[in-house]
């Protein structure tokens, strides 16, 4: 009977300690999470310009989609897209700069690092860091795929807008030509951002 009683006890006290330290586990784990938090309130505000086609995001990720009608004798049109992964989510300026820069080779296997033109400018009070760059085009075809784009011809404008709510991604692609023709309505776009 004593023994009945003592491990009665002896359980009992595990149950408690084990529900205190479990509490004191979820209070950590939340207390982990608000740091992660943005208390930034506020859009990420932009006009897209005329002649472009709104399309409808394919993932949740993307924030808005367009399709930039072909140039003369281009066989596809162009796509940009505008994405937001959350306020501290999407990696730096500087990583996404390298990794688009890579998507591009050089037909002559030279380096597209020195080819790629960057610059950061203010937008509306707004950081942007921006990257320019042409050759073929070799990103995955899907995050993790071992299949590549190989389009030759083709140019890469993207930007890294740096907003209180975290950062925004724009990604032009598509042929030299046809990116070409929409120069004008591209930098209309990055000057019409305003966060408010």
């Amino acid at each position: 009977m004593k023994i009945k009683i003592a491990a009665a006890i002896l359980l009992a006290g595990s149950l408690m300690y084990w529900a205190c330290g479990a509490e004191s586990l979820i209070v950590a784990s939340s207390e982990q999470e608000t740091p992660r938090q943005t208390t930034a309130s506020g859009e990420l505000h932009y006009k897209a310009p005329e002649g472009w086609v709104t399309e409808h995001p394919s993932s949740s990720m993307r924030v808005a989609q367009y399709k930039l009608p072909k140039a003369e004798g281009d066989r596809e049109d162009a796509s940009l897209v505008l994405y937001y992964f959350g306020a501290t989510q999407g990696g730096s300026a500087q990583a996404n700069i390298d990794r688009w820069i890579s998507q591009i080779q050089q037909p002559d296997g030279g380096s597209s690092k020195e080819k790629a033109k960057t610059d950061t400018i203010n937008v509306n009070g707004l950081k942007v860091t921006t990257v320019d760059v042409a050759g073929t085009y070799a990103a995955e075809m899907a995050p993790g795929s071992s299949e590549h784009d190989n389009d030759a011809g083709y140019r890469l404008r993207a930007a890294v807008i740096e907003t209180p709510k975290g950062n925004y991604f724009v990604k032009l692609v598509g042929s030299a030509k046809t990116v070409h023709r929409w120069e004008q309505s591209f930098t209309d776009y990055m000057k019409s951002f305003q966060f408010k």
